[in-house]
């Protein structure tokens, strides 16, 4: 090559370097959007591209593309670009390492097996009946023993919302052939120990007198089937009217969301009342003492009664006389104490009046004193039905 030829190659990098590398900076989204948003800047860019292709080409063809001869000067070093990394943005999914940086604490599962429930110490709720039944720290038995609590049956399920399951029992304390009963929540600490959640529903001396059964359903409902009256005292368990009624955590307490509220009158029961006079006795001809007693029994309640047990304690020297005893379905009983007399069917609303009248044998002695009167409510079988308010089912009649 000439020395007119690498002169003139000389000057073509100089002029390049001051034009088309002025307009080169470093890339970077500030960069990035002017180069797309201006035409001449990518002609520019073009431009440069075609003299970094020259500058890969023959130094004399170059040369001949480009003017006349000149001398040779010195050339200035390439400068050197210097790139900014583009910043990266952040990632919407979390690193493994991001997440494992927040703890995340397991909530117990509060699955208790009946055998498991057995053998802890566990404390209830307080019951209705007292000291006599045990709360705190107390164990629960399989059998129904006198003062213990008894587990009668347990379900389980989420029942407080924590995603973990909890044990959910049904507990008697046995006080005799009854005693209260209540369902209770129990859960699991981190300890493992088992812990009380809280009371879902209990028996009281009102109604529901009585709890059967319970079931827990998926969305942490606990269903109880509760009964209006307890079994015994004369009728069946069978003659319990029974509802399922369901009850949710609210985050202090379990409430009834589900079921009804209250109960109807009990088919198996009745509301009948007594009223009865002194009885004042006489003397008749023939020496023995006779005397009357106004009795008067009334259905108040909303049914009819099929029929109605009266029974007044007289002493045993004091007989049925004849009169007004034609109402009773028999002839009046007396096999001791005392004198039974079975009324027939009495209309809600309707009352029947006796006239009742009482001998004493010539020679039988008789001091003054009191008899109690009762009324009773029966079925057609002469099986005695529930009294819905007892405290009108028997009066004091003094006798004289």
């Amino acid at each position: 090559m000439s020395e007119q030829e690498t002169l003139d190659l000389a000057q073509e990098f100089a002029r390049y370097r001051t034009t088309a590398l002025a307009e080169i900076e470093a890339p970077g989204p500030a960069a990035v959007r002017r180069t797309v948003q201006g035409r001449s800047r990518r002609r520019l860019a073009a431009t440069a591209t075609t003299a970094l292709a020259l500058f890969g080409g023959s130094a004399v063809g170059y040369a001949a593309l480009n003017g006349p001869d000149h001398r040779p000067g010195p050339v200035d070093p390439t400068p050197s670009i210097s790139v900014s990394p583009t910043p990266t943005p952040p990632s919407s999914t979390p690193s493994p390492a991001g997440t494992s940086a927040i703890p995340t604490i397991a909530v117990p599962d509060g699955r208790f097996s009946r055998a498991q429930l057995l053998a802890a110490s566990v404390t209830l709720p307080a019951w209705r009946a007292g000291p006599g039944c045990p709360t705190s720290e107390t164990r629960l038995t399989a059998e129904g023993r006198e003062g213990r609590n008894w587990l009668l049956a347990l379900d389980h399920g989420d029942v407080d919302g924590d995603g973990a399951v909890e044990t959910v029992a049904l507990v008697q304390c046995v006080l005799g052939s009854r005693g209260p009963m209540q369902v209770v929540a129990f859960d699991r600490d981190q300890e493992g120990k088992v812990i009380t959640l809280g009371r879902v529903v209990a028996s009281t001396i009102d109604k529901p007198q009585w709890l059967f059964a319970l079931d827990v359903v998926s969305d942490g409902t606990v269903r109880v089937q509760v009964g209006d009256i307890a079994p015994g005292g004369g009728w069946p368990g069978e003659w319990s009217q029974r509802q399922w009624r369901g009850y949710r955590w609210n985050g202090d307490s379990f409430a009834q969301v589900s079921g009804p509220t209250t109960f109807g009158q009990n088919p198996h029961s009745a509301d009948v009342s007594v009223t009865a006079t002194d009885l004042v006795l006489t003397t008749a001809d023939d020496g023995s003492l006779t005397g009357t007693t106004t009795v008067r029994v009334r259905n108040r309640g909303t049914e009819p009664v099929a029929r109605v047990d009266l029974r007044l304690g007289v002493p045993a020297t004091m007989r049925p006389d004849v009169d007004g005893w034609g109402p009773c379905v028999d002839e009046p009983q007396r096999t001791s104490e005392p004198v039974t007399c079975t009324l027939g069917r009495l209309a809600a609303g309707a009352e029947v009046r006796l006239d009742l009248s009482f001998r004493v044998a010539e020679g039988g002695t008789l001091g003054t004193g009191k008899a109690d009167v009762d009324v009773w409510p029966m079925d057609s079988g002469f099986r005695h039905l529930m009294e819905i308010n007892d405290s009108d089912n028997r009066v004091r009649m003094t006798y004289r």
